[in-house]
């Protein structure tokens, strides 16, 4: 078995902690609650018939993505760097915040997750699909569960070539 270090970054509030928590445990719960630090959580996944043990770091939200430990992200052999299609702000500075993270870690795989897909409506999602084509984005619902599975089994299989 080959253990993964797997870091989620992003914005407070982009749902995070609940793909994790819905990949991890199937569950998905309303309720927020604030990551301080950073949780890790365990999933041990086949690929490519290889078992992985997905070690997922949850790291507390921040606005800017620069005022997060480096110490947390160290070691990384992927990351998934989540925004809320919802708020704007969330992605207003996608660019410079994943430019950040390519310079600290150069050598990892980074899939964009845009999460809360399930409070847009088919055209606007299929608008998003268009305006992140190009950066090969996927496209989440921690709420229905839509691509959860996809998004983390893409960076396993990222990881392991």
């Amino acid at each position: 078995m080959v253990s993964k270090k797997v870091i989620l970054l992003g914005h407070f509030g982009v749902g995070k902690t609940s793909l994790i928590r819905y990949f991890v445990y199937q569950r998905f719960s309303e309720e927020y609650l604030t990551t301080l630090g950073v949780k890790i959580d365990k999933k041990v996944v086949q690929v490519n018939g290889q078992e992985v043990a997905m070690l997922i770091w949850d790291i507390a939200g921040e606005e800017n993505q620069q005022k997060v430990p480096a110490s947390y992200k160290l070691g990384a052999h992927g990351a998934i760097y989540v925004f809320d299609v919802t708020r704007p702000s969330s992605y207003a500075n996608l660019a410079d915040e994943i430019s950040h993270l390519q310079k600290l870690l150069p050598t990892i795989p980074i899939v964009l997750a845009g999460n809360k897909t399930d409070l847009l409506s088919q055209d606007a999602l299929a608008e998003f699909d268009n305006r992140f084509k190009d950066r090969q984005a996927i496209f989440t619902s921690a709420k229905t569960g839509a691509n959860v599975e996809e998004m983390f089994y893409s960076l396993a299989r990222q990881m392991l070539s």
